[in-house]
């Protein structure tokens, strides 16, 4: 029986899988942003009398940023407070009860952090914490 010569017009079509591979790159790069994006110039406070939270937290905790100027974010997203409470209106609607950590730098004014803890309430939350560093360093109390 006599060999057949291979055919010339047989190849793959690499197109498809590059476009898998460039999806999956854009998913993996948005995910690991969003992970634990914070706003860097937030300086927390003190809280030495404070329990230290160890471990993992639930990870149903939503965290809401406010820096000096009160200007409320999640995730580096700038919220003005009526769109805060539609957000945590419609996760309690969906997933009923979760915890919120609020990050307030320590410059912000109270009335600030205390409307982000109402829009909370009004929502029905009402496993709010805290977060604050436990030790500064030496050259960050000075300023």
């Amino acid at each position: 029986m006599p060999r057949r010569e291979p055919s010339e017009g047989c190849e793959i079509n690499m197109t498809p899988m590059i476009d898998v591979v460039f999806q999956l790159i854009i998913f993996f790069i948005v995910t690991i942003q969003m992970e634990k994006e914070f706003n860097p110039e937030i300086e927390l406070e003190d809280s030495r009398h404070g329990p230290i939270v160890e471990g993992e937290q639930d990870p149903r905790t939503i965290e809401i940023e406010i820096d000096r100027r009160g200007w409320i974010s999640i995730h580096n997203a700038q919220l003005s407070r009526a769109r805060l409470r539609e957000i945590m209106k419609a996760r309690f609607d969906k997933y009923g009860s979760f915890p919120v950590l609020i990050r307030a730098d320590r410059r912000t004014r109270h009335r600030d952090v205390r409307s982000v803890m109402d829009v909370c309430t009004e929502t029905g939350i009402w496993r709010i914490n805290f977060l604050a560093v436990y030790e500064r360093r030496a050259e960050e109390r000075t300023r």
